[in-house]
């Protein structure tokens, strides 16, 4: 009969990831951050291309609410979506920054954590001013 082997808990406060495991998640964040954004360009095109034509000038009011509201859904959930893995990876850069011994690479992306700040600053005032712009091309 074979032996179970036992596996030993990690001590809590201990890291449990390497560098190379930190850098791989942060890419995936960063990956996240990324394709967060396709949906609501793909929208924001739609938006511009029907406004760019017209096509909005003779719709009726529930299609233009419609329209701000689909857009307003889609960069709402975005921005939620965008906010959550920077935050991920704000926690990630304090754990990278602990580490004992890292590459440069490793240094230079524990150092970003002031850009990753801004730009999740940078997502909501965009948001919002993109959506404003999109209820004046619907409505105007």
């Amino acid at each position: 009969m074979p032996s179970l082997t036992r596996v030993q808990a990690q001590p809590l406060g201990e890291n449990s990831m390497d560098e190379k495991n930190l850098l791989d998640l942060w890419n995936t964040k960063r990956t996240q951050i990324i394709n967060a954004q396709m949906a609501p360009s793909l929208m924001l095109i739609g938006v511009f291309v029907l406004a760019a034509f017209g096509k909005f000038d003779g719709a009726s009011d529930a299609t233009k609410y419609l329209t701000i509201g689909v857009a307003a859904a889609t960069g709402i959930l975005a921005i939620i979506s965008q906010y959550a893995a920077i935050r991920e990876a704000e926690a990630l850069l304090v754990d990278l920054n602990r580490l004992k011994s890292s590459s440069e690479l490793a240094k230079k992306v524990a150092d970003s954590r002031s850009l990753l700040s801004l730009s999740a600053i940078a997502i909501v005032g965009l948001g919002v001013a993109i959506f404003a712009l999109v209820v004046w091309a619907v409505l105007v």
